[in-house]
């Protein structure tokens, strides 16, 4: 750790190892991940729209591996050969958003199977096996969302499940009565958010929850006690930003904080100073910058987490603070 700090944003490097992600097979982790591959290519996109580079990839290849993966059921797998869930479905719009070839797949199929999801409580499961997570409510709304069929579920039965998993302290578990977490405090504040039921949150009470997640070195962690770690710049930035009050924490320190879990020979951007780099934390690092008003990237939005210019386009109608 006695290599100099990065203290800029390594544009260039970060488009070269997004490129470089789909030509890594020799290392394991490219096929431990297998099941997040379509997760991964939407955050490399979504990172390179933000930097101004969304041509460094391929179109016509995203495009036809992305309708490889939907299924019988109308939902996508995570890979070749994977069933379809949720979240992989939430993914494939996104890049197809992105890429502007949503009219690519059966839009219809997609809707039944997203709809197929929720449960009689207005909670959604994953996929056949019956996982529920408030995760997969802001996916579902998220999706229907971006496809303008919220129509397709029971948005009410949705709105009063995801406030059941809201806590003493003002913020969200993964379910009733389970613990609070930042990741689960975006998801459900961005379900609430599509679904216009941002009334329902005490705003002041969880900002302050989310402000204390700002550690003396600028990092942000998911709950308290544990490491700062730059996924959280977009959990926990996001969620202020949609409460309207990013400037309730040091900006200039998490700033800061980002740039130093750079790779400054490889590019890409790691948890923490001194890890290793993943795509995962490379789109949230940069979207948190974005959200910081770092210079040269586009504005992101805190919801969809896609560049706001796409959601600009789309007339979503976004009711809440930025």
């Amino acid at each position: 750790m006695d290599d100099p700090v990065p203290t800029e944003l390594l544009v260039d490097l970060h488009v070269k190892y997004i490129q470089s992600l789909d030509h890594r097979k020799e290392d394991l982790e490219y096929w431990l991940t297998e099941h997040l591959r379509v997760s991964g290519l939407y955050w490399g996109l979504t990172a390179l729209d933000l930097m101004h580079r969304k041509d460094a990839l391929p179109r016509d290849g995203v495009v036809d591996y992305v309708r490889s993966l939907q299924r019988d059921d109308g939902g996508f797998g995570g890979h070749t050969h994977h069933d379809s869930h949720l979240l992989y479905t939430l993914s494939a719009i996104q890049i197809l958003i992105t890429v502007d070839a949503i009219d690519q797949i059966d839009i219809d199929k997609v809707v039944t199977f997203i709809a197929s999801r929720q449960n009689e409580d207005g909670s959604f499961c994953g996929d056949v096996w019956g996982e529920v997570d408030s995760r997969f409510s802001f996916v579902a709304l998220n999706a229907l969302s971006l496809l303008k069929r919220l129509d397709a579920v029971n948005i009410p039965k949705a709105v009063e499940w995801i406030l059941k998993c809201k806590n003493y302290d003002g913020a969200f578990g993964n379910r009733p009565g389970s613990e609070s977490h930042a990741a689960q405090v975006y998801c459900c504040l961005g379900a609430l958010a599509i679904a216009d039921a941002l009334h329902h949150v005490d705003t002041d009470l969880l900002a302050w929850w989310l402000c204390e997640r700002q550690l003396k070195n600028g990092g942000l962690n998911g709950r308290p006690e544990k490491l700062e770690d730059v996924c959280y710049s977009w959990w926990v930035l996001s969620s202020l930003s949609i409460l309207g009050r990013v400037s309730w924490i040091d900006k200039d320190k998490l700033t800061e904080f980002i740039l130093s879990a750079q790779d400054p020979d490889q590019g890409g951007i790691s948890d923490r100073r001194g890890d290793m780099v993943d795509v995962f934390h490379t789109v949230f690092g940069l979207a948190g910058l974005s959200l910081l008003g770092y210079p040269g990237l586009k504005p992101v939005n805190p919801v969809y987490c896609m560049s706001a210019d796409l959601i600009d386009s789309l007339g979503l109608d976004t009711k809440y603070s930025t």
